[in-house]
């Protein structure tokens, strides 16, 4: 058992989950580029290119850290909320991208929202629904803050659909990642919860019922780096 106080597990209570994503704040970006292979450039682009903001557009960026996701909606000339639950991350994010005149950050919880209903054109979450004890509740929120006929990108970690590569990628997980994190992270022990919530979290098509359950529309999604990611979207009906 660990002896951290911040050591988040499969409960998800979200003081322990914000007081973890705290203390990795100041090199969190760096050490996903090293654990992820550098893939996390790939899936921040295919989010991008899902999304597709506009110019004029307000898009929330739920989730999003120190603003790494965030900073590639704003040369689209859309307004970007850039929101989390952690006050680390979020103090981060505004040391790094402060003086970004189209991008704001908000620390919100994703269970209750601190915005009005249909502010957002679109609503993006990216490695952050896992984290959250309430992800239903999430995806209803999230609904809630967009406007009808707006979109919906959810981009998270899921389960490649290859037994042969799935039993790689669980080897990578349980024996490999372990030793990169203590190698380059501030807190290894939030990367072995990065490891359990991964493998506790639904496939592919239980993230798509969810969604569909929580009144999204036309919800689809597609696999990315073999199933390791996937990327689910949706549109909140017009009425």
């Amino acid at each position: 058992m660990s002896s951290d106080p911040n050591r988040a597990d499969l409960g998800k209570d979200p003081q322990r989950v914000s007081g973890m994503f705290d203390q990795v704040a100041a090199a969190y970006d760096r050490t996903n580029s090293v654990l992820s292979l550098g893939n996390d450039r790939l899936w921040r682009a295919a989010t991008l290119r899902a999304v597709a903001p506009k110019r004029g557009e307000r898009i929330l960026d739920l989730a999003a850290g120190t603003g790494t996701s965030s900073m590639a909606f704003v040369p689209s000339g859309a307004h970007v909320v850039a929101a989390d639950f952690s006050r680390g991350m979020i103090a981060e994010g505004r040391r790094r991208h402060g003086d970004v005149p189209n991008l704001e950050f908000v620390q919100a919880d994703a269970t209750d929202l601190p915005f009005a209903d249909g502010e957002f054109d679109a609503v993006t979450m990216s490695f952050g629904l896992r984290n959250v004890n309430d992800p239903r509740r999430a995806l209803r929120e999230l609904r809630r803050v967009t406007r009808p006929g707006g979109r919906i990108v959810v981009c998270e970690f899921s389960h490649p659909p290859s037994r042969a590569f799935n039993g790689l990628y669980r080897f990578y997980n349980d024996r490999v990642l372990p030793l990169v994190a203590k190698a380059v992270s501030s807190n290894a022990e939030a990367y072995d919860y990065l490891n359990e919530s991964i493998r506790d979290w639904p496939d592919q098509p239980t993230l798509a019922r969810w969604m569909r359950d929580s009144g999204w529309d036309d919800v689809a999604y597609r696999n990315l780096s073999f199933g390791i990611v996937a990327l689910h979207r949706g549109i909140r009906p017009a009425s």
